[in-house]
């Protein structure tokens, strides 16, 4: 593998997991738990389509066959789509939602941060206007995480179910392969060391105040960076790829 193809697997994976979780959180729509949220939630899922186009965008570029960013979202198979499988795990219930964005916000953020001094002058620009929405992603899910930790009983235990359900899933942002070291050597990515480390600060933060027990560190669920994923993915391309596939090249 050329640093090229690494260039286009890596921006695949970027915009792969900002479209599944903005579709995820699309879910909601018309269905929060209080209108404010609603709307809240609808509009951090047009934060992630954004930056899910941008990096889509450049993918295609790279990529260099006449394809764009629709193409990609729309007319890739489950296989081929190279998400972390964090993102495409089910609703669930609002806790369950929110510990997911929580968890992939914590993610996120530092691995934007460092993105922003990438060699690649588009992937910095791209990072650097993700930040600040990104900024207020992790503020906003942290918040929700501590009101429903300490919150009630029944709160406390619907997050840290939720918790104890996704924190497998947290080792498949974290795996590293060739087309890391390729692009780590070349300065275009962060080495995911730090990035781990500024996950386990903020997640034991949020815990401690939240009063909840972070997992144990067991079997974590891995395999999306190489298109192997739950069985939820291909149910939610179904239903994303819907129009496409029964209209091809159907336009507004």
């Amino acid at each position: 593998m050329d640093q090229h193809q690494a260039l286009l697997t890596y921006c695949l994976r970027r915009g792969d997991d900002n479209l599944i979780l903005s579709h995820r959180l699309g879910e909601w729509c018309g269905h929060g738990p209080q209108l404010e949220e609603d709307i809240a939630l609808t509009n951090r899922a047009l934060d992630l389509i954004g930056q899910a186009r941008n990096y889509l965008q450049y993918a295609a570029e790279v990529e260099g066959k006449g394809r764009t960013e629709d193409d990609l979202a729309f007319l890739r198979s489950e296989r081929q789509f190279v998400n972390t499988m964090l993102v495409e795990q089910l609703n669930g219930d609002y806790a369950h939602t929110i510990c997911r964005s929580f968890l992939y916000d914590a993610w996120h953020l530092p691995l934007q941060q460092a993105l922003t001094k990438s060699a690649d002058e588009r992937i910095a620009a791209i990072a650097g206007k993700a930040v600040k929405e990104v900024s207020y992603h992790l503020r906003t899910s942290s918040e929700w995480m501590i009101r429903f930790g300490d919150g009630t009983e029944e709160s406390h235990v619907r997050a840290q179910t939720a918790l104890d359900a996704l924190w497998t899933f947290t080792g498949d942002l974290f795996v590293q392969d060739d087309v890391d070291a390729i692009l780590v050597k070349a300065g275009v990515v962060p080495d995911m060391a730090p990035i781990r480390s500024a996950f386990d600060k903020t997640v034991e933060t949020v815990l401690a105040e939240a009063t909840l027990e972070r997992p144990v560190d067991g079997h974590m669920a891995t395999g999306g960076r190489q298109g192997k994923h739950s069985e939820h993915l291909g149910y939610l391309l179904a239903e994303m790829q819907y129009l496409q596939r029964a209209h091809p090249g159907a336009q507004w």
